[in-house]
């Protein structure tokens, strides 16, 4: 029944469109609106990656970008920067704008440093964030065995200070990570049984997964404690695959609408650790990418059988 009245709503908006009374973008966009305020119908909430709106940000300033995010239905976010404000006027502009962030992404250096930890501990305290990570591990050309354990002495020192503050540390691997490192596993393989499994969670980005030829369904069903937020992101059919950690924002589409198996990662969650699945748009074209890959998240929540 929930099912089909997600559906329902997207149809709706659909007709409208039709009708002329509504674009799509505002029709897509009050579809998405109206099933996030039927609450969490599955097991993970929703969220949205600030970035996603990284160029409205420029362009229309904090307040406006805020504005409509909180439109679109979202009431939590996850941080990547304050676009040009300081931590206090951007904690206030998304009081106002009912926003509230769950998650923080930062720099790995300096949360793995015993002492310049502790500036980026108290902002993820500030924001009043349970999750604190990381969305690339920094190294030159291809990344291999080498980058691979200083990543892991990197995250273990990160995640050791995270959970010393009361936070949880994570690292978003971004597809290099799943290049072969053996014959029988990736270098992810080793970052991941290497790495204290309390201490040191993981931010699966499903179109990263995938653009590193790693299945995100595969990954969360092998290793259901160690994921405790998502990126829900879909890439365009037949984007090439390779582990640069590098593809066209242009290949980034709406969710439901490209080659990841969105439903699979969705339905495999339901038993794992994930506690938040965030919607990230890296394409130019967020304002109507965002609320049409919410409607279709909100399709899915249902489940199986249900």
């Amino acid at each position: 029944m929930r099912l089909v009245q997600s559906l329902l709503l997207v149809a709706v908006a659909s007709a409208l469109v039709g009708l002329g009374t509504m674009t799509s973008e505002t029709s897509v966009a009050a579809a998405g609106a109206g099933l996030v305020q039927q609450g969490p119908l599955y097991k993970n909430p929703i969220a949205l990656q600030l970035y996603s709106f990284r160029d409205s940000f420029k362009a229309n300033g904090v307040p406006a970008t805020l504005a409509r995010i909180k439109g679109m239905g979202f009431t939590h976010v996850e941080l990547a920067g304050t676009y040009g404000l300081t931590r206090e006027q951007f904690k206030a502009e998304l009081g106002k704008a009912g926003l509230t962030p769950v998650s923080m992404h930062t720099d790995i250096k300096l949360l793995a440093s015993p002492t310049d930890s502790a500036a980026l501990l108290a902002d993820a305290k500030f924001y009043g964030v349970q999750y604190i990570g990381n969305a690339w591990f920094p190294h030159e050309g291809t990344f291999d065995e080498a980058d691979a354990k200083a990543a892991i002495a990197a995250f273990n020192a990160a995640g050791k200070h995270a959970a010393a503050a009361g936070l949880q540390f994570f690292y978003h691997p971004h597809g290099f990570e799943f290049a072969p490192g053996t014959a029988t596993r990736t270098l992810f393989d080793m970052v991941l049984a290497q790495t204290d499994p309390k201490a040191v969670k993981f931010e699966l980005d499903i179109f990263w997964a995938h653009h590193g030829s790693a299945d995100p369904v595969a990954l969360l069903k092998a290793h259901p404690d160690r994921f405790v937020l998502t990126h829900m992101k879909d890439m365009k059919p037949g984007t090439k695959k390779d582990w640069t950690g590098h593809a066209p924002d242009d290949t980034s589409v709406a969710l439901g609408s490209g080659e990841v198996n969105v439903k699979g990662v969705v339905e495999a969650a339901r038993g794992t650790a994930v506690q938040w699945h965030i919607i990230e748009e890296e394409s130019p074209e967020p304002e109507k990418n965002v609320p049409a890959g919410l409607a279709y998240l909100k399709s899915l929540a249902a489940g199986p059988g249900r």
